[in-house]
């Protein structure tokens, strides 16, 4: 008998699947977080034995956590795959610091605009996201194979209906899609996805000691990116991130989870949002929405 995380799967592997027949050059975006390693892990259920048949696509800020470079250098090579890691290296992007990576001027320069521009350079028609329902609201508005304008714009009140798992991936030149495999897994689907397929994810994830700052209700990591400033009170204890983003903005919770096993008994009890502590979707009450009308993800 199937259990619904098997049918999750099973769609997923079908949304793959139909995308790769109905698209002529489509890109994993990989930001090597926990969705989106779900994602690439079930892109290569989808085609093995066959290697996956689009390369993998990183927008580095150069203000992410060491340990997810580290990460991604590691588990690309591992599974021999096609990555490219690409950077905003224009004036305008290179005057922001670690202070404004909650902005949403960095996310445009450092994040939506080489996204597009990376999109139109390699003529890619379709990129794989690890966007979920349940994150954040506007992504509920989103289709599984959802339309982009030839400048990347998303606009949600302009979606084609998915009736019965069927899917329209049939756009006009210069327009393209971004593809959710996992738009209906929530975040204990995710964790319990893991545990079951034993997935190697960055250590991020799991709770270890560590000393942080409260910071305007975020609470960071002291590192190369964040030290403390006058007045601020440095904790130490075991902490965790549930998301992952830039490092000066991504705040981490307190937690004694070490392994997914546990994280997955700490969710079923857990009532905030995983995105509570990105300081970069508080910047409005539609920030995300308004970043990816631009374009971003």
């Amino acid at each position: 008998m199937r259990t619904a995380l098997d049918q999750l799967e099973a769609e997923a592997i079908h949304i793959f699947r139909e995308a790769a027949a109905t698209l002529k050059n489509p890109v994993l975006f990989y930001s090597i977080g926990k969705d989106s390693s779900v994602l690439l892990h079930l892109a290569r259920k989808a085609f093995y034995p066959a290697p996956i048949p689009f390369p993998l696509l990183h927008v580095d800020t150069g203000f992410e956590f060491p340990e997810m470079a580290a990460f991604r250098d590691y588990f690309v090579d591992k599974i021999d795959a096609e990555v490219l890691v690409v950077q905003n290296r224009e004036e305008e992007a290179e005057k922001f610091t670690k202070d404004d990576t909650h902005t949403e001027q960095y996310v445009y320069y450092k994040k939506s605009k080489p996204l597009v521009e990376t999109i139109r350079e390699h003529g890619f028609d379709g990129g794989f996201g690890g966007a979920r329902r349940d994150e954040e609201k506007s992504r509920a508005k989103e289709r599984v194979f959802s339309h982009r304008t030839e400048t990347q714009a998303w606009d949600p009140k302009n979606q084609r209906p998915e009736l019965w798992h069927l899917y329209n991936g049939h756009a006009k030149k210069g327009e393209s899609f971004r593809i959710f495999p996992i738009s209906n897994w929530t975040e204990m689907d995710v964790w319990d996805y893991l545990v079951r397929e034993q997935m190697e994810i960055v250590s991020l994830y799991y709770a270890k000691e560590m000393d942080v700052v409260v910071r305007d209700g975020v609470t960071l990591r002291i590192d190369n990116f964040v030290q403390p400033r006058d007045g601020e009170t440095v904790l130490r204890g075991m902490y965790r991130y549930r998301t992952l983003g830039c490092a000066p903005s991504t705040g981490a919770v307190a937690s004694s989870a070490e392994t997914a096993e546990l994280i997955l008994e700490e969710i079923l009890t857990s009532k905030a949002s995983e995105r509570q502590n990105r300081a970069i979707d508080q910047t409005s009450d539609s920030s995300m929405e308004k970043k990816k009308k631009e374009g971003h993800f």
